[in-house]
C-alpha cells in the first residue's frame, strides 16, 4: 500500500489529536494535579477535571497534523535503506515531535495552569491566556519547551520505532497488510503505554516547569538541576508521581489515537483513489 500524501496525514493526525485529547482530558487532569508542587487536593483533586479543555480544542488538532504530515513525510524521503527502519522511524518522529511541540507547548502552558487552579479555582483558559501574556509576555507560552522536548524525544522515539515493530510483527502475523484500525489500535496502546511508564520522570519534569509562575527575567533553572532537586528534596517517589494515570491515559489514549489515524488515513487514501 503506498504512503499517505501529507494532505491526508495531515486532515487524520487533526482528527486522530481531537479525538484523544477530548476523549482523555480528565485522565490527563488527575495526572497533572498529582504531579503540581502543590498536590493534589490543593491542586484540585477530582473538582472541575475539564478545566483547562478550551486550550486543547484549540491546539490538539493543528499540534497532531503538524506531527503526522511531518513524520509520514519524512519516513517516505528518508535515504536510509529498509534495514535501517527503526532509526528512520526514531529520527522521523523527534523531528516532527520538535515541530509539533511549536503549537503544543504553549497551549499545554494554558492547560497545565487551569487545571490546578494556578490563577483560581474560577479561572478559564483564556483568563491563563491573557495573564501568561501580561506576565511573562510571547516567552511565557514557551515556559517548559526544553523541558517538553526533553520529554518528549525519548518519548517519541520509544513509541514510534516500538509502534512500527508491532505493526510489521502483526501483519507478518496475519499475513496481511496494510492492519484494520482496530488492530493499528492495538499495537499502538502497547506501544504508547510503554513509552508512558518509562519518560514518567521527564513528565514531572515538564509539569513543574510549567507550573513555576516566577518571573523568567531572573534567571532560569537548568532542567538537570530541577530534576535533582525533586528527586533530593521529595524522592524518587515524587519523579513517579502520576505513572498510573499516565500510563493508563497514554496506553488508551495511544489506541484511540493511532487507531483514528490509521482508520482516518486509510479513508482519506481510500476516497482519493476513487475519486
Amino acid at each position: 500500500m503506498s504512503s499517505p500524501t501529507f494532505s491526508q496525514s495531515l486532515l487524520a493526525g487533526g482528527a486522530a489529536g481531537t479525538a484523544v485529547d477530548l476523549l482523555f482530558f480528565p485522565i490527563d487532569t488527575v495526572k497533572t494535579r498529582l504531579q503540581s508542587a502543590q498536590g493534589f487536593a490543593k491542586a484540585g483533586g477530582f473538582r472541575g477535571i475539564y478545566k483547562g479543555v478550551g486550550s486543547i480544542v484549540v491546539g490538539s488538532a493543528p499540534g497532531a497534523a503538524v506531527f503526522f504530515s511531518c513524520y509520514d513525510t519524512l519516513k517516505r524521503i528518508s535515504p536510509l535503506p529498509e534495514s535501517y527502519a527503526p532509526l528512520t522511524h526514531v529520527l522521523s518522529a523527534s523531528t516532527a515531535e520538535v515541530a509539533a511541540c511549536l503549537i503544543r507547548v504553549p497551549t499545554e502552558v494554558i492547560k497545565t495552569r487551569t487545571q490546578t487552579s494556578a490563577y483560581g479555582p474560577l479561572a478559564g483558559s483564556l483568563f491563563a491566556a491573557k495573564s501568561v501574556w501580561t506576565s511573562s509576555g510571547f516567552e511565557g507560552f514557551y515556559r517548559g519547551f526544553s523541558s517538553t522536548i526533553f520529554r518528549e524525544i525519548p518519548f517519541t522515539s520509544i513509541q514510534f520505532p516500538l509502534y512500527e515493530i508491532l505493526k510489521h510483527q502483526l501483519s507478518l502475523q496475519l499475513h496481511r497488510k496494510p492492519l484494520y484500525a482496530h488492530e493499528a489500535a492495538i499495537c499502538g496502546s502497547i506501544a504508547g503505554g510503554t513509552a508512558a511508564a518509562l519518560t514518567t520522570p521527564l513528565d514531572v519534569l515538564k509539569t513543574r516547569v510549567m507550573l513555576d509562575m516566577r518571573d523568567s527575567s531572573t534567571g532560569k533553572i537548568p532542567l538537570l538541576r530541577r530534576f535533582k532537586s525533586i528527586y533530593l528534596e521529595e524522592g524518587m517517589r515524587a519523579l513517579f508521581a502520576g505513572i498510573v494515570p499516565r500510563t493508563l491515559w497514554i496506553s488508551a489514549g495511544g489506541a484511540v489515537f493511532l487507531g483514528v489515524y490509521e482508520w482516518a488515513v486509510h479513508g482519506l487514501m481510500a476516497y482519493d483513489a476513487i475519486s
